[in-house]
């Protein structure tokens, strides 16, 4: 996989250096990565198992779950096994695949969040339709869709860092390898490199995000048709929606659709959304919803 590169390896500057800091953000990264598979999973296998919840809402959720999952999966390990380790090192062929797989799955985010968002606009100001619009095959086919976005998106950004020489410096200052801390490293002009990069990650990134807002305007709009109780629902399902949008766009945006300038809070922000937005998924989404919450009492309760 090395193209132009002297480098084998890269040593990760992790979130600090102190010791006893590490220690204790092990033992908290830790919890946090068990909870996140642990919620996340109990999404996934509850949608997948429980006659409640058939509808395209949830399964456009399995697949935000899953994609949770996944993408912690690809960053956290290595964060909490760096946090007892002396030498944090990962090999060029781990960075790249690293790299590859949090854009891979982290896009398959936000395009799922797009489509949940579709899908409550059409549920919600085009009821009559919901069903014609939102059918199995319709939800099948632009899910496959986002595969391949996602794909596309992770391909190009892969041969974006592919294409940088390293011939120097090794060591990342940050906790995962991601694309603009190895810009840093290369030992060339990257001022074009970082425009492609802005156009491909930002720019699905900002588009993502308004449509989401303009999406959640017109459902807003909408309501004032609506009878109480059903603007009571609505602004339930969507609230949810919501915050997940703005804990997860909004730290995205800061870090993927700028200029190539280091602030001091970068890996913070970066701790957010790859640590805290695949927890917080869950726990918004079946806190808020009721049927989620039904479907597992009956499900679980019943095996246990």
């Amino acid at each position: 996989m090395e193209l132009n590169s002297s480098v084998t390896e890269f040593i990760l500057f992790g979130l600090t250096q102190n010791v006893l800091k590490e220690k204790f953000m092990f033992v908290v990264f830790l919890f946090l990565y068990l909870a996140t598979l642990l919620a996340n999973l109990l999404i996934v296998m509850t949608i997948r198992y429980s006659q409640m919840l058939g509808g395209p809402m949830y399964f456009f959720l399995f697949y935000l779950s899953f994609a949770d999952a996944c993408y912690s999966t690809t960053i956290a390990p290595r964060l909490i096994i760096d946090a007892v380790s002396k030498k944090k090192v990962i090999s060029y062929n781990e960075c790249m695949t690293q790299t590859f797989a949090a854009h891979f799955f982290g896009c398959m985010e936000i395009f799922v969040l797009v489509l949940m968002s579709f899908d409550r606009y059409v549920a919600i100001c085009k009821p009559l339709r919901y069903t014609t619009i939102m059918s199995q095959r319709v939800c099948g086919a632009l899910l496959k869709l986002s595969w391949v976005g996602s794909c596309i998106h992770s391909l190009v950004q892969l041969f974006l860092v592919l294409k940088l020489p390293f011939c120097g410096p090794n060591v990342i200052d940050h906790y995962f390898c991601d694309i603009q801390p190895l810009l840093k490293l290369a030992c060339m002009d990257t001022y074009i490199i970082n425009l492609l990069i802005v156009f491909n990650s930002g720019a699905i990134c900002m588009v993502s995000f308004m449509i989401l807002i303009i999406s959640y305007i017109l459902i807003l709009h909408s309501l004032s048709n609506k009878s109480a109780e059903g603007r009571k629902k609505a602004l339930s399902t969507c609230t949810s929606h919501i915050i997940v949008v703005i804990l997860f766009f909004v730290p995205c945006i800061f870090t993927y659709a700028r200029p190539p300038i280091t602030f001091p809070v970068d890996k913070m922000v970066a701790v957010f959304y790859t640590i805290g937005t695949p927890l917080l998924n869950p726990l918004i989404y079946s806190l808020r919803s009721t049927d989620i919450k039904n479907a597992m009492r009956k499900l679980w309760c019943n095996k246990l």
